[in-house]
């Protein structure tokens, strides 16, 4: 662990329902442990008790649930109480954290899937987050048809979103793309059809490349 008081760094992984963002997590914090460094595995929306609440909300229950501006302003709650109780203190301690998901779903999912465009979604993100952003971002990228197939293998009751149907996935697809394609020094693009083994590889080496992990802990 270096020395106390340096800020730690936080990593988030996306992608659609279905992209293998659990599997690919725990790998990278399992690795990140071995280096070894301390590291923090949490998740969105959810990762502290009250956001936790907000999660039920927003992940169970009919897709009609709620409309796309009611999911954001549940989202973005959920996020302060994250930020504040967990990912913030956390990263002050010099603590590494992974997240399966952050701010980036806020923007596929409401932003472009919804329908409420980016311009609004940023504003909500300035209000509540200001201009903390993670030290990397990796998106997994896959066929919704084929993440929608492994969820409902899966099952349980959070399938709020997967309720929405492909074509929602599709858009959601598209606007991960998106972002990662417009921001190449912030995010990894990683194709997530290949072997579970295959991606773990790929994500490990370009993290370890581009956060410079082999030169630091050599």
């Amino acid at each position: 662990m270096e020395g106390a008081g340096q800020r730690g760094r936080f990593i988030a992984i996306e992608g659609i329902d279905g992209a293998g963002k659990g599997v690919q997590s725990r790998a990278l914090v399992d690795w990140l442990r071995r280096l070894p460094l301390e590291v923090l595995h949490t998740r969105e929306p959810g990762g502290a008790p009250g956001a936790e609440e907000i999660r039920q909300l927003l992940v169970t229950g009919a897709a009609a649930r709620w409309d796309s501006m009611t999911e954001l302003l549940l989202v973005y709650a959920a996020r302060r109480n994250h930020l504040t109780q967990t990912i913030w203190p956390a990263l002050a301690q010099g603590q590494w954290v992974v997240s399966d998901r952050f701010a980036d779903s806020s923007r596929a999912f409401q932003g472009v899937a919804g329908g409420l465009g980016l311009a609004v979604v940023e504003q909500m993100h300035a209000l509540v987050v200001g201009d903390f952003a993670p030290d990397l971002t990796i998106v997994l990228d896959l066929d919704p048809a084929v993440a929608l197939a492994r969820t409902e293998r899966r099952g349980g009751a959070e399938d709020r979103f997967e309720k929405k149907g492909l074509s929602y996935q599709t858009r959601v697809r598209e606007g991960f793309r998106e972002l990662a394609l417009r921001s190449p020094q912030t995010h990894l693009l990683i194709d997530a059809a290949q072997s579970m083994e295959q991606v773990t590889s790929a994500l490990l080496e370009a993290v370890a490349e581009r956060l410079q992990l082999q030169q630091e802990r050599a």
